[in-house]
């Protein structure tokens, strides 16, 4: 199996005033392609600040960190801004989007970095993405024009607009309602079907029931790395759902 990320003994120490808080003590777990892995924890347990490491946005104090083969820890910001938009497709809790700005514009933009990719390409490829998520009919809706699924649903299009090594998630379901939280599950699993590599963040407990290992973090250590061996289907679950929901 590839490995897509490598985390080594990853610790990150804050000065606060005169103390020190160490907020990642010790990290070290390997993410292969084509996982689906949701990471745990209450606030305080080191979750945000993992979550800023792997997604390129802060450096370990200490640690080796590789992402896709690459080391991160000694590069230079910009080199890690180049990385983080070749690699990772970032889904966020409040969606990110930009506000009196088409579906399509803002599937477009991370792609706006990369100047091997043309305007037609950039469009055909954000078209495609957004078609793949289920919003083929939204394509010119501006971000005040849908509701907070479509609009998730958007920022996961950007995501994978780049085709990126790992698709990083943090609380993507956490301001949806039930329902359309189980609806982006199921995007989700889609995803991991296709062989998409997928990390999900998460202070819900229920969703490592979905996903196909479960990293637990507390004071800044992993406590608990589990393989699910069963995992449920979103889309039953969704099925199952009380119809009055809707209303």
């Amino acid at each position: 199996m590839k490995k897509i990320i490598e985390l080594q003994n990853i610790k990150r120490n804050f000065r606060v005033g005169e103390e020190t808080v160490h907020a990642l003590r010790g990290i070290s777990f390997t993410i292969c392609e084509g996982e689906f892995v949701t990471i745990m924890g209450t606030s305080g347990s080191g979750k945000s600040t993992l979550l800023n490491t792997l997604g390129c946005l802060d450096t370990p104090t200490s640690g080796e960190y590789l992402l896709d083969g690459v080391s991160v820890r000694t590069m230079s910001k910009p080199q890690r801004a180049i990385l983080r938009n070749r690699k990772i497709g970032f889904v966020f809790q409040n969606y990110n989007l930009l506000p009196k700005t088409t579906a399509v514009e803002n599937v477009e933009l991370p792609l706006m970095y990369n100047s091997s990719v043309s305007a037609t390409e950039r469009r055909k490829r954000a078209i495609d993405a957004l078609i793949s998520v289920g919003l083929g009919d939204r394509l010119e809706h501006k971000s005040n024009q849908m509701s907070g699924g479509q609009m998730q649903r958007v920022a996961i299009a950007r995501a994978l607009v780049n085709n990126p090594a790992v698709i990083l998630a943090d609380e993507a379901t956490g301001n949806l309602d039930t329902r359309t939280s189980f609806e982006i599950l199921v995007l989700f699993q889609k995803l991991h079907a296709e062989g998409r590599t997928i990390i999900f963040v998460t202070h819900n407990p229920e969703l490592a029931q979905y996903s196909s290992r479960n990293i637990r973090l507390r004071d800044g250590h992993v406590i608990e790395d589990t393989v699910n061996t069963h995992i449920l289907s979103a889309a039953e679950a969704l099925a199952a759902l009380p119809k009055n929901d809707e209303d």
